[in-house]
């Protein structure tokens, strides 16, 4: 094992089979969405009513997206994490959920552009249907959209974790064009580049809601660590999948991250330990994506020779471990509560088990 690989692994250990064996994990997120189901309720109105616009394309597009099966995870943590630090009422949480679902599906119109993707969770994507043009712009106008309803009330905390967030997230979609295609790329600026674009707003999530609920500031940084460390894992899951996954299991056509030469970390550990002839068929296909039919399906063989998936897996369920143990380190906590930490904990197996 080279030393880059012991730098991503090195993070602690997650026993999944354990998790799975106390609790059922499989509806996680929807457990998590009957905890808080009545708050959800009124996001999803809140997102309804402000992605309104007399250009009729507008809500046509965004609607198309924000109806076409998400689970809305981010925004179920912002409405969790206050819940935990004691928000029981109160608008404020609710826009911040809606906030951080626009931003969301702001950066998905502007990913699947630049990625030239044709398939969003099974169905053809915005792109596809009304152009680039329009997705890009409709983006442009949700992420407007999430400011306003950030500042609607006139809390300079959560107005700066979103608005820093925002950056991070176009920093690191710029930050992926310099990685993409360039199998030089170490397991650090890969790191770097998926907690910018993904952990960022899981991160985010979880700390407006603390910080909506005005909580210590212990608790929101064990909150926020929550998020990015879940982040982390789901996103290193998300690139596992692209490669072990069937299409309708992933949403989107599986293989993409190969056909656009994406470097994830599957890619990484495969091509560092192949030998001369597999890693020219990696800088062929990969760096100059000279690629024949039959070759992501060897990228998958070759994935699987070397145990990448496992590889990949294993980093995610020490994320998963960091968020685990920052969820164990808020205070005792009511029974009514309690069940929404547990349902916190088992997003996070939930998360991670998706790649077995």
């Amino acid at each position: 094992m080279t030393a880059q690989v012991s730098r991503v692994q090195d993070f602690g250990t997650l026993d999944v089979t354990k998790s799975v064996r106390s609790r059922d994990v499989s509806g996680a997120v929807e457990r998590l969405t009957a905890l808080v189901e009545s708050d959800m309720d009124r996001v999803n109105q809140t997102i309804i009513a402000n992605m309104q616009s007399d250009v009729t394309l507008i809500p046509q597009l965004a609607g198309y997206l924000i109806a076409s099966g998400g689970k809305r995870l981010r925004p179920l943590l912002t409405l969790a994490s206050a819940r935990l630090c004691g928000l029981t009422q109160g608008d404020e949480a609710i826009n911040l959920a809606a906030s951080v679902e626009f931003i969301h599906t702001a950066t998905l119109l502007h990913d699947d552009v630049v990625d030239d993707s044709s398939l969003r969770r099974g169905a053809a994507s915005a792109n596809a249907v009304w152009g680039n043009k329009a997705s890009v712009l409709v983006g442009d106008f949700l992420y407007s959209r999430a400011f306003q309803l950030m500042v609607a009330d006139r809390n300079l905390a959560t107005l700066k974790t979103l608005a820093d967030a925002s950056a991070v997230i176009a920093s690191g979609e710029v930050a992926q064009l310099t990685t993409a295609n360039d199998l030089g790329t170490n397991h650090q600026d890969y790191l770097d580049v998926i907690e910018a674009k993904t952990a960022a707003l899981f991160a985010a999530a979880c700390q407006v809601g603390a910080e909506a609920a005005r909580a210590p500031e212990a608790e929101i940084e064990a909150l926020r660590t929550y998020g990015h460390n879940l982040g982390m894992a789901f996103q290193l899951i998300d690139d596992a999948l692209d490669y072990s996954a069937d299409q309708e299991k992933l949403g989107k056509s599986v293989g993409d991250d190969f056909a656009e030469g994406k470097v994830t970390l599957p890619v990484l550990l495969a091509y560092e330990q192949g030998d001369a002839d597999e890693q020219d068929f990696w800088r062929r296909s990969i760096e100059r994506l000279d690629q024949n039919d039959g070759d992501l399906d060897r990228a998958k063989a070759l994935i699987a020779r070397h145990d990448a998936i496992a590889g990949t897996v294993a980093a995610a369920e020490r994320y998963g471990a960091r968020a685990t143990a920052a969820l164990a380190s808020l205070p005792p906590l009511s029974d009514g509560v309690q069940d929404i930490r547990e349902a916190l904990e088992d997003v996070i197996t939930f998360c991670v088990v998706r790649g077995h």
